[in-house]
């Protein structure tokens, strides 16, 4: 059970506010997230340089500090020591919601596990931004975040986003979208709709769409520059063959089984709907 958190003296624990930021245009960040920043104690930052103009555009002069990759396993005590002594912090990432391919989980854990309440401030995302222009099914989908570079866990990873029945999001960087578009279709077929959106939110922003291979084509001609979110449309529901059905009917019904039996029995060997097995099976009588 999650203990109540604090400091020894019986200070009340402050709170970690993950603030999302703008992807590109600087309109999309919000009032709320403006005034986080300006109250929190300090800003934990994925690239402080980065971060800092952000500050700057809005006047903001509370203090930067880097957290990333690197120094997020030394950093994560301490900072969890402040929250337990009462300072309220904030978490940004360069651009867009922290944790989605970005440093911050790993705080999120360790607060959480301290009774530290977590508190998020909604705003900018490059996946969903992508995901309602893609003109794909926005729900349900799953996010895949950017693929491995290479070996048996990109191998997996592929073939996990090629046989998925719901639209998958990936990210990617703009020197790989051709490799990484040809070998989804490799896997998923060349057919396979899908949408790539790019510098989404800026100047340049384009999302293009089409099957696979018509997007393989396009960038193999036209390499792609800035942010890139990859849009791919899950894999078709398999054809039933009713005709098979049937037959199979005739066969378990012909072999003793009742007509309950034999649509349960039909349900899991063809993954039929229930109404569609049951009303075979009491047609084969």
């Amino acid at each position: 059970m999650t203990q109540a958190g604090g400091g020894g003296d019986g200070t009340a624990p402050g709170r970690l506010f993950v603030v999302s930021t703008p992807i590109g245009n600087m309109g999309d960040f919000s009032f709320r997230g403006v005034e986080t920043l300006r109250q929190v104690s300090v800003v934990y930052a994925e690239d402080t340089r980065h971060s800092r103009h952000l500050l700057d555009r809005y006047d903001l002069t509370t203090p930067l500090v880097a957290y990333h990759e690197h120094n997020e396993a030394k950093l994560t005590p301490r900072i969890v020591e402040r929250l337990l002594g009462g300072e309220s912090v904030a978490l940004v990432s360069d651009a867009g919601t922290p944790l989605l391919s970005d440093p911050g989980a790993r705080l999120v854990q360790a607060a959480i596990a301290a009774g530290v309440p977590v508190v998020p401030v909604p705003g900018a995302s490059a996946l969903l931004a992508a995901l309602v222009t893609a003109g794909l099914p926005a729900e349900p989908f799953t996010f895949f975040g950017f693929l491995p570079r290479g070996g048996a866990e990109r191998a997996q990873r592929l073939v996990a986003v090629a046989q998925s029945p719901f639209t998958t999001v990936l990210y990617e960087a703009p020197g790989r979208v051709v490799d990484t578009l040809s070998a989804v279709a490799e896997r998923a077929g060349a057919d396979r709709p899908a949408a790539v959106a790019r510098e989404l939110t800026k100047l340049y922003e384009d999302v293009r769409r089409g099957t696979l291979a018509e997007l393989v084509a396009y960038y193999a001609e036209t390499p792609p520059k800035g942010e890139v979110v990859i849009v791919i449309a899950g894999a078709p529901a398999p054809v039933l063959d009713e005709s098979a059905l049937r037959e199979r009917a005739r066969e378990l019904r012909g072999q003793g089984y009742s007509v309950r039996d034999t649509a349960t029995e039909l349900a899991r060997e063809f993954d039929a709907a229930r109404n569609l097995a049951y009303r075979v099976a009491r047609d084969a009588e």
